[in-house]
């Protein structure tokens, strides 16, 4: 009975944001055990302490992106623009358009990038977060980044990243800037 409602709430989730969310059914079906160990460590990404919400959205879809080819991605985004993300914010993270970026966003970014390159930038980012927002900050973005690699991670790894797509942000297909610091 739990599976069933389980499998009901999934399909409507790929249903209202056009998401294929196999490799989860896969969890599911396979090993209930496993499905339940992957819902507590996606529940890392609902830690956002003292961060402000367009910050915690932009640096999860800056690794998101790193490691992902499109749906992945596109789940995040639309995600923050019903969050009220502005559009242009989006555009420009997912551009790596520093100069378009709002302050707290632009240090958000630069810590995610700095942090996926293991780049000693970083260490200046983490201090820089603390000073603005505390240490509980510092922790919800590192949640992030740990977060934004789970599903496209775990969705290849399980064999269902086959399917590549071009990422909008409302109508507008944007050209995505993967990786790390650029």
């Amino acid at each position: 009975m739990l599976k069933w409602l389980i499998r009901r709430q999934l399909t409507a989730f790929e249903q209202k944001y056009g998401y294929d969310a196999g490799y989860v059914h896969e969890l599911l079906d396979t090993d209930f055990k496993a499905f339940r160990m992957y819902i507590r460590a996606a529940k890392l990404a609902y830690y956002t302490r003292d961060v402000p919400e367009a910050v915690h959205f932009c640096v999860g879809i800056v690794v998101t992106a790193s490691e992902d080819c499109g749906p992945c991605t596109q789940l995040g985004v639309t995600k923050a623009l019903e969050r009220g993300v502005p559009a242009d914010v989006l555009q420009a993270v997912l551009s790596n358009d520093l100069a378009r970026m709002p302050e707290d966003v632009r240090l958000g970014v630069r810590y995610a990038r700095a942090v996926l390159a293991h780049a000693p930038e970083a260490d200046g980012l983490r201090e820089e977060i603390v000073a603005r927002w505390g240490p509980r900050a510092l922790i919800a973005l590192a949640f992030a980044v740990n977060a934004g690699r789970l599903y496209p991670t775990l969705k290849y790894a399980m064999g269902h990243g086959k399917s590549c797509q071009r990422v909008h942000v409302g109508d507008l297909p944007v050209a995505v800037v993967r990786g790390a610091a650029a």
